[in-house]
């Protein structure tokens, strides 16, 4: 099944976990192992809050310029708060991404063990209620991305539990996301073709045309959610746990048509983190005669992470 071709990325319905835990684990890492991407249903997160958040969003990317910048923590690598237009580039890319966005982590208690790894949030002025809805929301994504994990998992032979001790205080961040409209002239995408860094992310706001991943065959597949849906994709993070079982698979965001270029895009994608000392370690049951292991040497999660910040221009060497 595997390798047969696909005319399109599998929704699969997280309300089967409850009922089918087998049945959803295999229908979930079969399209993680032929796409490296799944789109989800029933996910979970409510709806009401999702609305919530996508006027803030709306909002917050609406103030002034200059307000915004107010946020923008220079040599920060973008952690926390605010990154300006045209900042951001794909690694390998020769355009800058043509998008600005807000980062939200995790809260963590003073004194915490991860406290000089992990920066503290920036919160906004305006709009009222931003703190207190992006924090739901967080946890919302980060609920949902537990129970992936564990659905990630069983797939693999593991005890379902396996990744729990690994994303507890992960270092995950919520992104906000905003493509304005696009000239018609601009050489560059809105978000060049790249791989994502972490563990797996977890999407919304792929209704609206644009996102593509870039299939076995070399062509580039669209990936259009029906509405209410997840797409949720490997990371690189993973794919190097498991020796590339589960691919970390190249995507990007294009360009609309002309005539869908003066309207801006919105997305909410969660970057699931592990611990800052999670050792990333080729799992033994991803290793074989035939797959042998391409990782020798173990890295940390925090190690692994700044490599790649360097890469996309967000931390300067």
């Amino acid at each position: 099944m595997l390798d047969t071709p696909l005319a399109e990325v599998p929704l699969v319905s997280m309300k089967d976990q409850a009922t089918d835990p087998e049945g959803f684990a295999q229908a979930f890492g079969q399209s993680f192992q032929r796409f490296g991407f799944a789109m989800i249903a029933d996910h979970g997160v409510p709806q009401a809050l999702i609305d919530r958040a996508w006027a803030m969003t709306k909002d917050f990317f609406a103030l002034p310029e200059e307000e915004k910048r107010g946020y923008f923590v220079e040599g920060g690598g973008g952690a926390r708060g605010y990154t300006p237009y045209k900042t951001e580039i794909a690694k390998g890319a020769e355009h800058v991404d043509l998008k600005e966005f807000w980062h939200i982590g995790r809260e963590l208690a003073a004194g915490h063990r991860f406290e000089s790894d992990m920066a503290p949030n920036i919160w906004p002025d305006r709009p009222e209620g931003f703190r207190e809805t992006f924090l739901a929301l967080f946890q919302a994504f980060d609920d949902a991305g537990d129970r992936l994990l564990s659905a990630i998992a069983r797939y693999l032979g593991l005890p379902t539990d396996w990744f729990d001790p690994a994303v507890r205080d992960g270092n995950s961040v919520l992104r906000l996301l905003h493509y304005p409209p696009v000239p018609a002239e601009a050489p560059e995408v809105r978000a060049g073709a790249h791989e994502d860094i972490n563990l797996i992310t977890l999407l919304l706001g792929a209704e609206e045309a644009g996102l593509q991943l870039l299939d076995r065959n070399g062509s580039w597949l669209p990936v259009k959610p029906p509405e209410g849906a997840m797409v949720v994709n490997v990371g690189d993070m993973l794919q190097r746990l498991t020796n590339h079982v589960l691919p970390s698979t190249t995507h990007r965001v294009v360009n609309p048509p002309l005539e869908r270029r003066g309207s801006p895009r919105y997305s909410m994608p969660f970057f699931l983190h592990p611990a800052p000392d999670f050792l990333i370690k080729t799992l033994p049951g991803c290793m074989s005669e035939d797959r042998p292991n391409l990782y020798p040497e173990p890295i940390t999660a925090h190690d692994y992470l700044h490599e790649r910040l360097v890469e996309i221009g967000l931390i300067k060497k």
